[in-house]
Parts: C-alpha cells; sequence; structure tokens
C-alpha cells in the first residue's frame, strides 16, 4: 500500500503530468479621464493616476492675429509643484495625440497659452488582461 502511494506521488509531482497556466496576454487600455478647453493660460484641478501613462489628444484654433498663436501644455506634481514633462509645444493651429509615462502619482496640467483656442483630452492608460473565449 506504501508503494502505491509512493508511486502515485511521484506521477502528480512531474511537470509533464501537471497542467501549467499559460499567461494570459494584457494590453493597454485608454480610460477617459477629463476633457479642458479654452483661450488663454490656464491650469486644472488635481487628479489621482495610478499608473501615471497618458494619452493627451490636443488641439488648436482659430488663431488670432495668424502667426501669433502659443500653447504649451505640461504635467506637474501636485504634491510638489514641480514640472513632471512637458507633454505639448505648438505655435501656431495644429493637433496630435501626445504619450507621458511617469509613475503613479497626484498630477495636474498647466496650460501656458496666448491668441488661440486650445482643447485636451486626457485618457490614463491601463493594464487589461485579455481572455481567451471558452473552447479556444
Amino acid at each position: 500500500m506504501m508503494r502505491l502511494a509512493l508511486v502515485a506521488c511521484t506521477i502528480l509531482a512531474t511537470p509533464a503530468c501537471r497542467s501549467e497556466a499559460k499567461p494570459q496576454p494584457s494590453a493597454i487600455v485608454w480610460r477617459p479621464m477629463a476633457s479642458w478647453s479654452g483661450r488663454g493660460s490656464s491650469q486644472t484641478d488635481t487628479f489621482t493616476s495610478d499608473t501615471g501613462g497618458f494619452r493627451v489628444k490636443w488641439e488648436t484654433r482659430n488663431e488670432n492675429p495668424a502667426g501669433t498663436g502659443v500653447f504649451e501644455l505640461t504635467l506637474h506634481s501636485a504634491i510638489s509643484g514641480r514640472l513632471v514633462a512637458p507633454v505639448v509645444e505648438q505655435r501656431g493651429i495644429g493637433h496630435d495625440v501626445a504619450y507621458v509615462y511617469e509613475g503613479p502619482h497626484v498630477f495636474y496640467f498647466v496650460v501656458s497659452s496666448a491668441n488661440l483656442h486650445w482643447t485636451f483630452a486626457g485618457k490614463e492608460g491601463v493594464t487589461a488582461r485579455m481572455t481567451t473565449p471558452p473552447g479556444k
């Protein structure tokens, strides 16, 4: 009886007999935070980021007088006020998407702008595990 238990334990302990979990692939999902718009300089309210990864979609328009528009967007620490990262430096009319990767923290954005209208929307990058449909 003891031999049977020992053989069963040995068989169960071998890697070939165990089913190992396969790691699930993951992807970055962009969760909406907030959007802001205005003319001239401004500062956003503070916000907490669990990941510190941001995608910022921005646009400038209605430059008046032509050739004088400025839009600069920076990310700051809400704890110390220090500049964490420049996000956008734009002269005149334009649009694009900017990415910033920092650690989890409490932040705020600062807009330094003149002679144009601006808008930007922030999304935070979070990791999502992809699941495999049953039967595959």
